[in-house]
């Protein structure tokens, strides 16, 4: 395995680290309005309040794959990240902003004691936990569909460009696992009321997102596919299916580990269809990116191999040991009553 095949996999297992982990929050933030729902409105606040408890300990360092699998393609593929954002500057942007107010809903929520803020704080919460993921499975996509790319390897399409069928199917089914993974971690993390409810929506919107994904792989796959993207292909449809028949059996902990497969499965399909390329071009005359044309340095990709054979065992220990920590199950009895936080 040559260095520029070694980076394209890390980026690649970076990608799905970043949707199995963080996809499970966006998850819960984007379903705040409906497992939030409770009997009155005390009990809907302790009901949000449980939920976002769940992601509390996770959430920020989740979001950490996200920057590590763009800082990795600045330096291990400059050409791709350059043309990248050149071509999607204003999704990515949205992102970045979705991003922020999710944050500061999630950190500035508790801040009063106020139903009016608090509310206000949620919405942001939400929009941001849908946007986000949304707008990241069109941009994923976009770079598996292909793009204009001229002879020179700069954009030559619009942000018209970016919405095509494929890539709009692509976004509503990442934002359908993000919430069929969310519901299920809730399941898994609550006990309760709230519990319950959220296994029978897992199950209800596993369903629709898993004949959505298969519309979207098997388009991808009779388009683009290869030998090793369809036997991706059918495990993250099996997996998904897995998944939704362990939550109907009450098995929670191997349904999430079933969306969680189905996440990184769909990732590896991405990427297998891709390979060699990085961003395919649709232009006759065109030149597409791969990861010859658009590699750093030998030296540079020596240098970087090196940093990440040191730190990422660090990273997987400590987010392994926060997972352990804060594995036990809690419940809407166990959150106290609402004060501000000064």
């Amino acid at each position: 395995m040559t260095l520029n095949e070694f980076w394209f996999l890390i980026i690649g297992v970076l990608w799905a680290g970043f949707l199995v982990l963080e996809g499970f929050d966006f998850g819960v933030g984007a379903l705040l309005p409906t497992l939030g729902k409770g009997r009155d409105a005390s009990d809907s606040d302790k009901r949000r309040r449980l939920m976002l408890t769940t992601i509390g300990p996770h959430w920020d360092g989740n979001e950490v794959w996200l920057l590590t699998a763009g800082g990795a393609t600045f330096a291990a593929f400059p050409h791709w990240y350059a043309t990248m954002f050149s071509a999607m500057y204003l999704p990515l942007l949205l992102v970045l902003v979705a991003l922020i107010v999710r944050a500061m809903g999630l950190e500035y929520r508790g801040k009063r004691n106020d139903d009016a803020w608090r509310r206000n704080w949620d919405l942001c919460i939400t929009v941001g936990s849908i946007v986000a993921p949304l707008l990241i499975g069109v941009a994923l996509t976009n770079l598996v569909r292909g793009l204009p790319i001229d002879a020179d390897m700069e954009f030559a399409g619009n942000f018209f460009t970016l919405l095509n069928p494929m890539s709009l199917l692509g976004g509503i089914v990442v934002l359908g696992l993000c919430l069929t993974h969310g519901a299920l971690f809730i399941a898994l993390k609550t006990d309760g009321e709230i519990r319950g409810d959220a296994r029978a929506l897992a199950t209800k919107v596993g369903l629709l997102t898993a004949g959505l994904a298969v519309v979207l792989l098997l388009w991808v796959g009779f388009t683009k596919g290869t030998m090793w993207s369809w036997i991706t292909t059918v495990l993250a449809a099996v997996a998904l299916l897995a998944a939704i028949s362990m939550n109907t059996k009450d098995r929670e902990g191997w349904a999430f580990l079933g969306t969680a497969v189905t996440f990184a499965t769909a990732v590896a399909t991405y990427f297998l269809v891709l390979f060699p390329n990085v961003m395919p071009s649709t232009l006759d005359g065109g030149t597409s990116l791969t990861i010859e044309n658009a590699a750093s340095s030998p030296l540079t990709l020596k240098i970087m191999t090196w940093a990440a054979v040191v730190f990422t065992p660090i990273a997987l220990i400590y987010t392994a040991w926060s997972y352990w920590a804060f594995r036990k199950r809690i419940s809407t009895h166990q959150i106290p009553k609402a004060v501000a936080v000064h």
